[in-house]
């Protein structure tokens, strides 16, 4: 059975659907598939072993120009490529119209969230089959469902194994002794103070940690040069890409981020992390996996509408004592 799946964006989304893949292989004897998705994260989708083919998408890039893009080059090749292969089936796991959009562009059933489940209800429209996901599951749980509705078999028990590591270190593990800070996040208001993340470098520095700041443009590229220079062990990193980060994390002893894809890419990856949440919630998308720990600020909606201030009470002593609790020993 050959399966297009169709998850663009963003990276914490792309992460979210890893679980899914593993267990339509465990079910479904020699199911593969081929995965649309954004440019941006599309070394992601090869790491899994169902995976075949990956097909990258622009919609971010293209809809700056819509009309030089979607009559150039690339958008006919990209059609080009999904019209010219057989699919069995292609599953929307993203519920949008931009998604569902490019799943009617395959000649073949059409699986997607109905309109009571759907992010967009719209896009439901467009499925052939409509499928019920409860909106208050966690977004991997959500997706293991859908996929198993789609293709008929139960959720497996057990919690959710995104397939991927052992695919990139080939079953084996070495760490140095290091930790990783995700401070940059696509929105503003879930970003934790700077004087907060130095607090913590400085507890980390104490105990012997080096600590590594990655960033991805040169607004967290600033903020991460501010970090480093008021903490004695704190590390700029150079750019790196998604395997990049993902070969320093299969490195580190431990992450500490806020809700960004890269939390989510260490959680995919098993390593002992904590995560920051301020008006997100910890229930539908907090990092899921083994060694995972949410702090969820304790100031929530009900006290305030100003997300800094959320952000803002989580205290650095407790995200060091939760971090400490779920390193590995012997360091």
């Amino acid at each position: 059975m050959r399966v297009l799946l169709v998850k663009m964006s963003s990276l914490g989304d792309v992460v979210h659907t890893l679980p899914a893949l593993t267990d339509a292989a465990a079910a479904v004897p020699g199911i593969r598939f081929d995965w649309v998705v954004e440019e941006a994260f599309a070394e992601i989708p090869a790491w899994h072993s169902a995976v075949d083919k990956v097909i990258p998408i622009a919609l971010r890039r293209w809809r700056k120009h819509p009309l030089r893009d979607f009559s150039g080059p690339e958008w006919r090749e990209c059609r080009s490529q999904l019209r010219r292969n057989h699919y069995d089936a292609v599953i929307d796991a993203q519920g949008l119209l931009k998604s569902a959009f490019v799943a009617r562009l395959v000649k073949a059933p059409i699986y997607g969230l109905d309109k009571h489940s759907a992010r967009e209800p719209l896009a439901s429209a467009i499925y052939q089959h409509k499928l019920a996901v409860p909106a208050d599951m966690h977004a991997v749980e959500r997706t293991r469902l859908l996929f198993a509705k789609a293709l008929r078999y139960e959720v497996p028990a057990e919690k959710g194994d995104y397939g991927v590591r052992d695919n990139l270190v080939g079953g084996k593990s070495s760490r140095s002794k290091g930790l990783l800070f995700f401070h940059g996040t696509a929105r503003d208001e879930k970003l934790w103070p700077e004087s907060h993340w130095i607090e913590l470098a400085d507890k980390a520095h104490e105990q012997g940690y080096p600590v590594w700041l990655p960033w991805g443009n040169e607004e967290e590229k600033a903020r991460a040069d501010r970090i480093a220079s008021q903490c004695q062990s704190a590390k700029v990193l150079p750019k790196l890409n998604l395997m990049g980060v993902a070969g320093l994390l299969l490195e580190a002893d431990g992450a500490v981020a806020v809700d960004t894809g890269l939390g989510h890419l260490a959680a995919a990856l098993d390593v002992p992390s904590v995560s920051l949440y301020g008006p997100t919630s910890t229930q539908l998308i907090g990092a899921y996996g083994r060694n995972q720990v949410h702090i969820q600020s304790e100031v929530g909606v009900s006290d305030t509408t100003d997300p800094v201030a959320m952000m803002s009470a989580i205290d650095p002593q407790q995200a060091w004592s939760e971090l400490q609790s779920i390193l590995p020993a012997g360091h």
